[in-house]
């Protein structure tokens, strides 16, 4: 990924996808972070935890549980509050839920992730 990444929240949600869906959760992770370096201050947050759940599945993916337990946690927690309206689609209540049951029982195979309802 450029260091100088530069997409819409709605193009950066569809290349996300696309990497999580091809199991490379840490790339997801970096289109991610650069929407969340971009973002306004009111959505900046939502953005971060999204990043953040990837990178908790890359750790679950290369076997560190406990780093993975805690990103997935703080990241739930992060985007808990725009439950109610979230933007541009986003299944933040499947993305909590998701991320809350991986700190539960975190597992080693491929993680399937939606990241929008669409």
């Amino acid at each position: 990924m450029p260091d100088d990444l530069d997409m819409p929240p709605a193009e950066a949600l569809v290349e996300a996808q696309r990497l999580l869906d091809a199991d490379r959760p840490f790339h997801a992770h970096e289109v991610l972070e650069a929407v969340w370096k971009a973002a306004p201050e009111s959505e900046r947050e939502l953005w971060r935890g999204l990043a953040q759940v990837a990178v908790g599945i890359t750790h679950l993916r290369r076997g560190n549980a406990r780093g993975a337990e805690s990103l997935l946690s703080r990241a739930a927690d992060r985007i808990v509050p725009y439950q109610e309206a979230p933007p541009y689609g986003i299944d933040v209540r499947g993305i909590v839920r998701q991320a809350r049951d991986l700190t539960r029982e975190p597992h080693d195979g491929p993680i399937t992730l939606r990241l929008s309802t669409d």
